[in-house]
């Protein structure tokens, strides 16, 4: 995988954590910095676990998934953006922009944002990717994103909530059609 396939991959990844990001800026009225570094952080660390779980765990079962293991990396990315792509479109239920937000509430907003990656990160068993770099790149890629995403929530609200979501739930088919194709064209 080529370096900037491994950066769209993680930006599409990071989709979520983005769209909740904004979200979560919206509700912020103190301390936005602090907040945004709390959240860009958890979000961060578990964008980058999850697809090394996703790895230990497809590594463990890759010499009987071999031979179709590109439908199940394509599966797996059509899968997760095509469930990007249905939250985008189908109606949000509004938060209280009130309310505040917990370490168990960004604890559990990490740990839900990071479920594609863990399919990602399973998918990287059947592939030639650079564990270390794409896990890395993961990681900081949503951190970055997440930490503008808060900010920019605090501003504007949650205006570019759907697009990302889109965005991302495409970048993610695209990326597994094109495995699927080139292992198809290789094979």
């Amino acid at each position: 995988m080529s370096p900037w396939a491994l950066f769209v991959l993680a930006v599409g990844v990071s989709a979520d954590a983005f769209a909740v990001a904004l979200g979560k800026g919206l509700q912020l009225r103190r301390h936005v910095v602090r907040g945004a570094l709390l959240i860009a952080g958890a979000f961060g660390v578990a964008q980058a676990v999850m697809p090394l779980i996703g790895w230990l765990l497809g590594s463990t079962f890759a010499a009987a998934i071999a031979p179709f293991d590109h439908w199940i990396a394509f599966a797996l990315l059509a899968a997760i953006g095509g469930k990007m792509l249905w939250e985008a479109f189908r109606p949000s239920d509004d938060e209280d922009p009130a309310s505040g937000i917990s370490a168990r509430e960004i604890t559990l907003l990490a740990l839900a944002t990071s479920i594609d990656a863990l399919a990602v990160g399973l998918s990287f068993a059947f592939l030639d990717v650079p564990l270390w770099i794409a896990v890395v790149s993961i990681g900081l890629v949503t951190f970055v994103l997440s930490f503008v995403a808060v900010l920019i929530g605090h501003r504007v609200g949650t205006r570019w909530r759907k697009p990302a979501e889109i965005i991302g739930g495409i970048v993610l088919i695209g990326i597994g059609t094109q495995i699927l194709i080139d292992h198809l064209i290789a094979g």
